[in-house]
């Protein structure tokens, strides 16, 4: 998504046959989202008397998360920009023999990149984690559910770029190398997935009465 667009020119673009923004794209914002939600949640605790203690630490996060909402942003104008680069490779010359094995070589090489950009997403959202878990402990207490709310947006940005990882990799001519890349993101994903999962149910049993 890019911040010169208004949010209903994003959804048209969306919504439109046009292959970007797609998903990928979409995981990228679910971080950009929930960056924005944490802040929120700083926001709603510093300054306050109730605590007093811990607001420097949230002050901390507070601008930590600053530079992970920028990197979100980054990372989902760079899933339009790769997955472009797959398309122009696609439209390349093929009329002789060195064409193809050119076009061959450019669009494994744009589609391994159009791997990479999800897999940043994936490690991202990991290093997110300690940051809203501190929220999650020490912020605003009326805030819990917002925070929860952050943590099922990271789980659907991680798990949303894993997604693009697979299929990307399923494009790759070289599966050997594909399949390295995708256990060694399957790995990480599950751990966050895991780690995501635990932090929903902590909070839910907080919550209950």
């Amino acid at each position: 998504m890019e911040l010169s667009k208004t949010l209903e020119n994003y959804l048209e673009e969306l919504s439109s046959n046009s292959p970007t923004p797609g998903g990928g794209n979409v995981a990228a914002l679910c971080g950009v989202l929930a960056t924005s939600l944490g802040t929120m949640v700083c926001n709603l605790t510093i300054g306050k008397k109730k605590y007093a203690e811990v607001e420097n630490e949230i002050s901390i996060v507070k601008n930590k998360l600053e530079l992970f909402k920028q990197k979100f942003l980054q990372l989902a104008k760079k899933d339009n920009e790769a997955f472009d680069k797959v398309m122009l490779a696609f439209k390349l010359p093929k009329e002789t023999d060195d064409q193809k094995t050119e076009r061959a070589k450019a669009i494994e090489a744009a589609t391994i990149e159009a791997a990479m950009v999800p897999a940043e997403v994936v490690a991202a959202g990991a290093e997110l984690i300690p940051l809203l878990e501190i929220i999650i402990e020490k912020g605003n207490t009326n805030s819990l559910s917002d925070g929860g709310v952050a943590v099922s947006l990271v789980r659907t940005a991680v798990e949303g770029a894993f997604l693009n990882i697979a299929i990307n990799c399923a494009s790759l001519s070289n599966q050997t190398f594909a399949n390295e890349i995708l256990i060694r993101e399957e790995m990480k994903y599950t751990e966050v997935k895991h780690r995501l999962e635990f932090i929903i149910t902590s909070i839910i049993k907080r919550m209950r009465p």
